[in-house]
């Protein structure tokens, strides 16, 4: 399910970066004196007092009748991410006082009809709580004072964001719809062909098309029906990779087309065959597997392949196992996505992992693979002692997700974990979807939870009887 998303918002240079650091935990953001350092959206994870998890997006500054192409461009992915916040965080500088942008944001807040949470930044201390005085008159009834700098009042802020969150309970993402379309998110650098590609397997131009890197600045859904078999084919923006405004920013993935790989079941990710794999190639991989979502690798316009002796199928076959090994799962396949070659291979490579996403094994089989990986190679010892796993069992589908239970989870290092992994690969296939693997500490028979004044353990869970392990 799509984690609840919080944006900060506010005029360039209040804080809005230090404080977004502050609450990821670790200095992700580019903190600067000079307004305008913050240009696109960055997100990131974050555990709110171990309550909820939201997904935290920092923006650059709105000015909000800018005619200036980069202030304007900041100011629309900032109300982009105003339109997908579950709680805006509206970062007002206290020293400096109300002014009139200010009013002016706040009117841009209220008609989005979301809570906002109106934060008084550079408060530093007690004796200037003062400061915030004026700006109630901005009609936001939720107002919290903090200084990001110095850390000051920020359990305070996190207590009213978790207060202001709609409740965890909500209906299921459109990803667990056992009858529903299969929905594929084309996804890729700009200018790579994604809309060429949607319109090439549609069979007509429904998506604009343009040299020009930015065309689709949205998700576009777009329905398709082959064989009876219904599909979803979601168009994203291009993922930017680094780029030089006066000085060089970090520019991150779009929210929009992380928020299209969630809600969808299968992954298109776009390469370009002339230029090989690139580092924001292997970052949007990394981000498929973290989403947990099924991947088919596509090479593009390899029409420009034929006669060109520096490209070769097996070269890049070769490239793609070195600087993308976290997506060996995936199939790949070679296209042109302007001359419609390797276009048909598209439907049954996403057919075949959709299957291989959805696939579910019994426990008797699960246990019966165990034994076997066990005797083959044992987990090492931990400080000297036997570690061992008792059993497992599949908790989930979408994507495939295995349980292993055992009296030392801790002790089963990455390396092992791997191991697990592969040989439920080389066991029960598993191509074109990511494999989730955890370890769960066994609680014993007759063992009683821990009570008060002992570590909680919530993962203790009882051996199920012998004949539910190894009978069909």
């Amino acid at each position: 399910m799509p984690l609840p998303v919080i944006a900060v918002v506010g005029r360039p240079n209040v804080g809005k970066s230090t404080l977004f650091n502050r609450l990821v935990g670790f200095a992700k953001a580019v903190v600067h004196d000079r307004p305008g350092v913050t240009r696109d959206r960055l997100y990131e994870e974050t555990n709110l007092l171990d309550q909820r998890r939201v997904l935290l997006v920092d923006t650059g500054g709105i000015e909000p009748h800018s005619k200036e192409d980069l202030l304007s461009s900041m100011r629309r992915q900032t109300m982009v991410a105003v339109e997908e916040a579950a709680v805006i965080l509206f970062v007002v500088d206290g020293k400096a006082g109300l002014v009139p942008a200010d009013l002016e944001v706040a009117d841009l807040l209220r008609r989005s009809d979301k809570p906002v949470v109106v934060v008084v930044n550079k408060v530093d201390g007690p004796e200037q709580e003062d400061l915030a005085s004026e700006f109630w008159s901005l009609g936001l009834t939720n107002l919290v004072t903090v200084s990001a700098a110095h850390a000051r009042n920020l359990y305070e802020l996190t207590d009213a964001i978790i207060a202001a969150l709609p409740p965890d309970d909500a209906p299921a993402a459109p990803t667990d719809d056992e009858d529903g379309p299969i929905r594929i998110a084309v996804v890729g650098r700009p200018n790579i062909g994604k809309s060429t590609l949607v319109n090439a397997m549609l069979g007509e131009e429904r998506h604009v098309v343009d040299d020009a890197p930015g065309t689709t600045m949205d998700p576009i859904d777009s329905r398709l029906t082959v064989d009876g078999r219904e599909y979803v084919l979601v168009d994203t923006a291009g993922v930017r990779k680094r780029a030089r405004i006066e000085d060089v920013v970090e520019r991150w993935v779009s929210l929009r087309s992380i928020r299209a790989i969630e809600r969808c079941h299968v992954t298109l990710l776009m390469i370009d065959g002339t230029e090989g794999i690139t580092d924001q190639d292997a970052k949007l991989a990394g981000l498929v597997v973290d989403r947990g979502r099924a991947l088919v690798i596509l090479v593009n316009k390899w029409d420009l392949a034929k006669g060109n002796a520096d490209l070769d199928t097996r070269d890049v076959a070769d490239q793609i196992a070195q600087k993308l090994p976290h997506v060996a799962f995936a199939t790949h396949l070679f296209v042109s996505a302007k001359t419609g070659r390797g276009i048909h291979r598209i439907l049954p490579a996403i057919d075949q992992a959709f299957a291989e996403f959805g696939k579910r094994l019994t426990t008797p089989v699960l246990n019966r693979f165990l034994v076997a990986a066990v005797n083959a190679h044992t987990p090492p010892q931990q400080y000297h002692h036997p570690v061992r796993i008792f059993y497992v069992a599949q908790t989930r589908v979408r994507p495939p997700t295995f349980s292993f239970f055992s009296n030392t989870p801790d002790g089963i290092a990455e390396p092992y974990r791997r191991y697990l992994s592969n040989r439920l690969r080389e066991e029960f296939g598993f191509a074109g979807t990511p494999l989730r693997l955890d370890f769960v500490r066994r609680r014993r028979t007759g063992e009683e939870r821990s009570d008060e004044g002992k570590v909680e353990r919530d993962d203790e869970v009882d051996l199920p009887p012998d004949e539910e392990l190894w009978e069909e």
